[in-house]
């Protein structure tokens, strides 16, 4: 007799794991699709090689052309690092406080898309928790409530099927916060390693451009 498959166990486990499994399907849904949404956003459309790009910075920096590093960043799309930098050079005549006022107004403006859904992810987790552990708990209730009403011939499988309720909604509500944990780790370990670069080279621009001022400024007094 042929083993059943993958797709068939997983549908008797559904079936078995009683309404609980609905709730925490419900939640594995959403953990998929905010997970889904942040990976295309933290890994391609926020995401730059910053050491590669401020690198490209400085050179236009040090030629003296601030149009071509702005072009240079108008060129990275929705990219979190470019847009701060950016903000930065389109200020670049003006003193140090205004020019790091610009870049603290684009990195509060660029932190909340990148730290945007995270939240829910965690939430996620903890949900799918408790759906697992309510459904254990229902499922033994429901055994022991029926063992005390049915025939002795009939406990037996009545308690096996509430035990199987109860481990299979705790099972998948296990996997469901497993998966959604590691994920949302992985995520907030990539939109803080994006919000670490632009602290980092946003200071380096003000440092470039401060330097840049200064050069410019001996040149005229020599």
């Amino acid at each position: 007799m042929d083993s059943p498959s993958f797709i068939q166990s997983t549908v008797t486990a559904f079936q078995t794991g009683g309404v609980w499994m609905i709730f925490i399907s419900i939640a594995l849904a959403f953990s998929l699709a905010f997970s889904l949404e942040r990976l295309i956003r933290l890994f391609f459309q926020y995401n730059v090689d910053g050491a590669s790009f401020m690198f490209e910075v400085q050179k236009y920096i040090l030629a003296n052309d601030l149009d071509g590093a702005i072009r240079l960043c108008n060129g990275t799309g929705n990219a979190a690092l470019p847009k701060v930098i950016k903000a930065g050079l389109q200020r670049a005549s003006r003193d140090e406080t205004q020019i790091q006022n610009a870049i603290d107004a684009a990195s509060l403006e660029t932190i909340p898309k990148l730290e945007r859904r995270l939240p829910y992810l965690a939430l996620i987790a903890n949900i799918a928790t408790l759906l697992g552990l309510l459904g254990t708990i229902t499922g033994l209730i429901k055994s022991f409530s029926a063992i005390a009403l049915a025939d002795p011939a009939q406990r037996q499988a009545i308690l096996s099927s509430g035990i199987s309720e109860a481990m299979y909604a705790t099972a998948f509500g296990l996997v469901t916060a497993i998966f959604t944990m590691i994920v949302h780790s992985i995520l907030s370990s990539k939109a803080n390693k994006i919000l670490e670069e632009i602290d980092e080279f946003g200071v380096k621009l003000l440092d470039l451009l401060s330097a840049r001022k200064y050069r410019q400024q001996t040149g005229k007094t020599e």
